[in-house]
Parts: C-alpha cells; sequence; structure tokens
C-alpha cells in the first residue's frame, strides 16, 4: 500500500504519517487507531512492537523499555520476541552518544535499533538470572574500560538492576546525557553516600559522585566479545 493510498483510506493528513514515521511524535493509541486497521493490525500490536508493520522504521521509546515494570516479554523491542539494542554506541569513556531527547521531568527517549536480539531462554534464566523483559544490548565504543571490554563490543544490560549492588559493571547516564559503562564501588563509609566510578584502563582516571546524582541504567551481565 502507498503512503496516499494510506492517507485516502485513514483521513491522516501526509504530513502527520511523515512524523509518526520518523519518531517525532510519540505514539499513542489515538495516533495509530484512523489507519491501523487498513495495514491488518489492531492499534495495540503496533505500539507495542514500536514499529508499523512492513516499514524498517522502530520508534520505541527506551524510557518505554527502562520502567519499573517490565514490559510482556512476547513484546520486547523492535518486534515480538527480541531483545531491543540501543541505537547509539555506550562510551566506555566520553564517547557515548546523547539521548535523542531529554524530557520535562528528567526522563530520556533513546532510539532503539531496527532489529533486536535474540536469545534462548535457557542462557537469560540460567546464565543471565533474569528475565529477556528487563534486557538491553549497548554497542560500546572507546578504551577506558580495556582490557575488560573493548570498544565495538557489546554488552548484555539488566536494566531492571538500578541498584549499585554488588560492585562492578554498570551502564550510567553521565553530565552530558550519554551512557557510559564503568565499574561502580559504594563508598559505604561516606556520608551520604558515595560511588567510586572506576575505568580498568589505568591511563584514564577515576571519579566520585554522590549516588543521588548518579542515574543508572542497569546491570552490565555479560560482554559479547569479538575475535
Amino acid at each position: 500500500m502507498s503512503r496516499s493510498e494510506l492517507v485516502r483510506l485513514s483521513g491522516v493528513s501526509k504530513q502527520q504519517l511523515s512524523r509518526l514515521e520518523n519518531g517525532q511524535i510519540r505514539l499513542r493509541l489515538d495516533h495509530l487507531k484512523p489507519f491501523a486497521s487498513h495495514l491488518g493490525y489492531t492499534p495495540e500490536q503496533i505500539l507495542l512492537w514500536g514499529r508499523y508493520p512492513g516499514t524498517g522504521g522502530s520508534h520505541v521509546e527506551t524510557s518505554d523499555v527502562l520502567r519499573d515494570e517490565p514490559p510482556p516479554e512476547e513484546f520486547l523491542g523492535p518486534s515480538p520476541g527480541q531483545v531491543p539494542e540501543l541505537d547509539t554506541r555506550a562510551g566506555l569513556g566520553g564517547g557515548g552518544l546523547p539521548a535523542r531527547e531529554v524530557r520535562k521531568d528528567g526522563s530520556h527517549t533513546d532510539p532503539l535499533k531496527t532489529e533486536g536480539w535474540l536469545f534462548p531462554k535457557s542462557f537469560v534464566r540460567e546464565q543471565l538470572h533474569t528475565s529477556a523483559g528487563r534486557l538491553l544490548v549497548l554497542d560500546t565504543n572507546g578504551d577506558s574500560m580495556a582490557p575488560t571490554i573493548v570498544s565495538g563490543e557489546r554488552v548484555i544490560v539488566d536494566t531492571g538492576h538500578k541498584t549499585p549492588t554488588p560492585d562492578g559493571l554498570y551502564a550510567i547516564r553521565d553530565t552530558f546525557e550519554c551512557i557510559v559503562v564503568k565499574r561502580l564501588q559504594v563508598l559505604r563509609s561516606s556520608r551520604p553516600t558515595r560511588l567510586k566510578i572506576i575505568s580498568d584502563n589505568p591511563n584514564h582516571p577515576s571519579e566520585e559522585a554522590p549516588l543521588g546524582d548518579l542515574e543508572i541504567v542497569g546491570k552490565v551481565l555479560c560482554c559479547l566479545k569479538l575475535f
């Protein structure tokens, strides 16, 4: 079906359709109702999948994925059953790309790649010890975490684990609204509680920050290594 045909059937203007397809408007059910049936899907299916069936566009927002209550496992990221991957390079130093938008309430909308990842259920359950609905894949950039993580390797993050205990690798958002991967250590003797933000590469200095000032995206569970 051409855009012109969809516009004619639904009554939605070409301009409105273009804004929806390009992610300039956050999808809501009332946006989708005029033309969903003409595409052969319900508005709920399109909204949960985060894309228009038959197109390459993906407009699910990370803020929707990174919520306290994870979405049903059958609707993850770009298409049912897939674990989403952030469409930015997560920095290992200052190399992360900022989020697409920061809302007035401080939440972020991060773009997702069109295609997600499929992991065996047994791997998620027995090796990662979490559920697929909490997972997010990040593509890393930079050398501050070498040799633990090398630039270009992907990490799997548990977005439901936002408390930095135990100490370990976490994806965090820095002062430039970039997502970076760092090793966090809780300085338990400090009041208020502070975190030591550590780079595994000794050429990059460590930092400290109050726990309340740090936005933790999730705990890094494993790295998809390159050979």
